[in-house]
């Protein structure tokens, strides 16, 4: 079980407080806990990738349609305040990803970094769980893909081009709207916009692949903002790009309701209106397989809008959809020998 940490680290006066806006005016309760492995795997339809790694569980971040919400029910907590500000470390992440590539089963497949909860929330500013973890990648010389909304991701740049260039990166910011006051009102905890765009530029001058993910999507509230977005992204140097549906399962919709009606009480009604939309007359679609798929005409006008776009900016030109994919290339996998690393280079 986590353990709760007394005097946490504070990332908003650590050495990495540059990368960071101000601290929340929320209590941030800190718990620590020894995993017992790191890598996950999964075999869903709905996702693009096989294995990832999550250095935390919940994410002050607070967006309001986040769809990890309900994992922290398997820890006896709600799906919402508690997962904005319960926010559990697995502390020795860095040293079982070390071991689980070092087994031999493992053949170097792509690791995306945020599969679940944002790995470089402000609480890695402190800990650092992230970048010890891309260490082991580059020692391995594994590939990895990331998506993060958070311009931390900054810090470690050096690291991520150095990736890029002995196996593979790949950086999506997660970018869904145009706006910084907007941004604020659905994921108010999050970089601002403005500055994940920075983040990716600084990314893209290191030589790392970037991308831009739109995602959610949401019908009334941010599609209007899809050419702007891509445009910003494409000036960044961003070369891929790609965008999900709005998804509301049962216990993130309550959420996401409440801070719709009290951040746009004028919209409100019309964006559910637009969600159903998309979704068949439901306000979510749970079926396997297709929990990231819009349906309808509202969506299929949306997909139109932002492929047009795609293709004027020269987004997606060799990768298809942009979404984070396995297996590209030939594997630049390999154990370090025993002599160190200095015997890798």
């Amino acid at each position: 079980m986590p353990r709760p940490v007394n005097n946490p680290p504070n990332p908003w006066s650590s050495t990495q407080v540059e990368y960071l806006e101000e601290a929340p005016p929320a209590t941030l309760q800190v718990f620590e806990e020894q995993a017992r492995s790191i890598i996950t795997s999964n075999d869903s339809p709905d996702l693009p990738f096989r294995f990832s790694v999550n250095p935390y569980r919940g994410c002050i971040h607070a967006c309001a349609y986040c769809y990890a919400r309900p994992s922290h029910q398997y820890l006896g907590w709600g799906a919402g305040t508690d997962f904005d500000r319960k926010i559990v470390v697995k502390a020795n992440a860095p040293e079982l990803l070390e071991k689980e590539l070092s087994h031999k089963g493992w053949q170097g497949d792509t690791i995306v970094f945020s599969g679940n909860v944002d790995c470089y929330q402000p609480l890695e500013a402190s800990y650092e769980l992230t970048r010890r973890c891309l260490e082991v990648c580059l020692a391995f010389r594994n590939p990895v893909g990331l998506i993060t909304k958070g311009a931390l991701v900054r810090r470690d740049v050096a690291l991520l081009g150095e990736l890029a260039r002995r196996a593979r990166a790949r950086v999506h910011l997660s970018i869904p709207f145009a706006d910084d006051a907007v941004a604020r009102k659905m994921e108010p905890y999050a970089s601002r916009s403005s500055l994940r765009f920075e983040a990716m530029r600084a990314l893209s001058d290191a030589g790392v692949p970037t991308g831009i993910s739109l995602s959610p999507m949401i019908p009334g509230l941010n599609d209007s903002d899809v050419p702007e977005l891509l445009e910003r992204a494409r000036d960044a140097g961003a070369q891929t790009a790609f965008m999900m549906p709005l998804r509301l399962p049962r216990e993130v919709l309550p959420v996401f309701d409440e801070r719709l009606e009290e951040a746009f009480p004028d919209r409100a009604g019309k964006v559910r209106r637009g969600i159903q939309e998309m979704r068949g007359g439901k306000m979510n679609e749970a079926a396997f397989g297709a929990r990231f798929q819009g349906a309808g005409p509202r969506w299929a006008a949306i997909q139109r809008l932002f492929e047009v776009h795609c293709q004027r900016l020269g987004l997606n030109v060799s990768r298809g959809s942009g979404e984070v994919r396995e297996g590209e290339g030939e594997s630049t996998f390999r154990r370090p020998s025993r002599q160190g690393t200095l015997f890798d280079l």
